[in-house]
């Protein structure tokens, strides 16, 4: 890395890797413990009785002076020598401290090296994976305890989840493109046609006006189903205090239009509190609701009903009608997911049950989904019992 301004020129900064880091930690570790020996022993040898000299009495008064002066000097010859050995020992103990300081530094150096190869490893392999690749995987060796292998495998993990998504995004983009692309090439042929007659009445051109207008509802509905599912996957809404029963009394008033006759309707609404988002948890259930419409046949039945479990609010739609596969219910979640059997009123573009999956996920509730007694469909949602918390 190259010098900044600030720094004296030709002078590089340190790169303080975990490498380098490691290896310093282990020379200070070294250092430290080989200092708290070296204190230890030190004052074993100075506190050791043979280190302390011998002390000379006298118990004759009577002996000459000269004997007591020999006795002195052979006790200060014996002190100095003493003290210069300690000094030695501590000086070539400090030396050889130093030695082994700098050979652990080297060697924690490879160790930390050896260590952090894993880590290498998977940086290089992380950097060649992009979003073209995200079908490759680390698969990172070693016993599955390895905090290093359990760092890998949860990095694969992760790269299974991106992969996934990048591949609903490109089926949704490919299937929304040709939701879109449908209707409006309908409606250039419908306008052509009529363009193409000669001397076209009133009556022709109010026809083709009136099925390019259709064409541009169908494609509104569409665009705004799409808006719908984009703004509940990004989790960014208000919440308040509300009731399911509310929620469900409201949408099913707005319903009772467009309800088919011959359809019998079984509501029972109960208390049911949380919190959430009233325009999309409406979306919610008027998805549930429609989708429950366009499967069910003349001469069936649509079950509504909102309760509270033990605490848990939730709402659940059975409806009567063709027999589904256990195996197919889980793609009905998918975005433009339709059935192979459909009924006279099922005109949707197979986004209902994606919105009401991205509306449940976004309010933290669980969807159990299996099939009807009759057919059709048993949904229930489970919301949490203390709501969400208000997001900004």
């Amino acid at each position: 890395m190259p010098a900044t301004a600030s720094e004296p020129a030709g002078r590089a900064r340190i790169r303080w890797s975990a490498r380098l880091r490691l290896t310093l930690l282990y020379g200070a570790l070294f250092f430290v413990s080989g200092a708290c020996l070296l204190a230890v022993t030190y004052l074993l040898v100075v506190q050791s009785p043979a280190s302390k000299g011998t002390k000379v009495t006298t118990t004759n008064a009577s002996r000459d002076t000269e004997t007591q002066e020999i006795t002195a000097e052979i006790s200060y010859v014996a002190d100095r020598e003493r003290q210069q050995a300690q000094r030695t020992l501590l000086t070539r103990s400090g030396i050889a401290l130093g030695v082994m300081t700098g050979l652990s530094g080297g060697l924690g150096w490879l160790v930390a090296g050896r260590v952090l190869r894993p880590v290498r490893v998977m940086t290089d392999r992380a950097r060649r994976i992009s979003a073209h690749n995200l079908h490759e995987r680390l698969a990172m060796p070693g016993p599955a305890d390895d905090e290093l292998k359990n760092l890998g495998d949860t990095f694969d993990e992760l790269l299974a989840r991106l992969d996934t998504a990048f591949d609903a995004q490109r089926r949704f983009v490919a299937n929304a493109s040709h939701e879109l692309r449908t209707p409006l090439t309908l409606q250039r042929t419908v306008i052509e046609v009529a363009l193409n007659t000669r001397d076209p009445d009133v009556k022709t051109l109010r026809a083709v006006c009136e099925r390019a207008l259709a064409i541009g509802e169908d494609q509104e509905r569409l665009i705004e189903a799409l808006l719908t599912l984009a703004s509940s996957q990004s989790e960014v809404f208000r919440t308040e205090p509300l009731d399911l029963a509310d929620i469900v009394t409201g949408v099913l008033d707005d319903l009772t239009a467009t309800h088919p006759d011959n359809v019998t309707l079984d509501i029972s609404l109960a208390p049911a509190p949380t919190a959430g988002s009233t325009a999309l948890l409406e979306r919610l259930v008027t998805n549930l609701l429609g989708n429950a419409q366009r499967y069910t046949p003349d001469g069936g039945w649509i079950r509504v009903t909102t309760a509270s479990h033990s605490g848990t609010p939730t709402v659940r739609v059975v409806n009567s009608g063709p027999v589904i596969p256990r195996e197919a219910i889980g793609s009905l979640y998918q975005p433009f997911q339709r059935l192979g059997h459909r009924s006279a009123r099922a005109d949707g573009h197979g986004l209902g049950l994606s919105i009401v999956a991205a509306i449940a996920d976004a309010h933290h509730a669980q969807i159990a989904t299996t099939q009807g007694p009759e057919g059709g469909l048993d949904i229930t949602i489970a919301f949490p019992q203390e709501g969400i918390r208000e997001r900004a």
